[in-house]
């Protein structure tokens, strides 16, 4: 017999507002494992559930970062050659002018490389959730799931017999 759903859940998030209690301990939470509320902690519990991971999802957001730091770097690195020429075409410049003129470059270069690392600081992504998603639970916590799914079922069934009208014997009609 095949069994009613897979063995597996993906894990998300409600309101503090929409939060129940947790199926294993009774604690209000906020985790929801497709259709049943457990807490974060038994997540993290190998007797409970175990991640099922997805490896071409996590290689594909590891090309992502590694195409979004190699474009960081380049960036700097045009950056820095931009500087370097703009200073050798000030200190040409330089050259040419008085001390006063030189301070005030110098001052003003110094304010554009703090300007340009708050900028970098501000660019920088979120590293997103490293968490996983997607759980398996063990052998006998899907077992407990699937035993109380069928006990919700039979209890519907029996709930539809005594409402129908053939389930109890008629009174004989006929005289013995």
């Amino acid at each position: 017999m095949a069994a009613p759903f897979p063995n597996i859940y993906t894990h998300r998030k409600v309101a503090d507002t929409a939060s129940k209690a947790c199926d294993i301990c009774y604690k209000p939470s906020t985790s929801v494992l497709d259709f049943f509320y457990v807490c974060a902690i038994h997540l993290k519990d190998k007797g409970f559930c175990t991640p099922i991971v997805d490896e071409a999802a996590i290689a594909a957001r590891k090309k992502r970062e590694m195409d979004a730091e190699i474009q960081r770097v380049k960036e700097e690195f045009e950056e820095k050659q931009r500087k370097k020429k703009e200073k050798d075409n000030a200190k040409e410049k330089e050259k040419e002018k008085k001390d006063d003129s030189k301070d005030k470059d110098k001052k003003d270069g110094k304010d554009t490389e703090k300007q340009d690392d708050e900028k970098k600081k501000a660019d920088t992504p979120a590293t997103p959730d490293a968490e996983p998603r997607v759980f398996a639970l063990q052998k006998a916590f899907y077992q407990q799931r699937l035993e109380k799914r069928r006990q919700i079922e039979i209890a519907k069934r029996n709930r539809e017999r005594l409402q129908s009208p053939n389930l109890f014997p008629q009174v004989p009609k006929d005289l013995p």
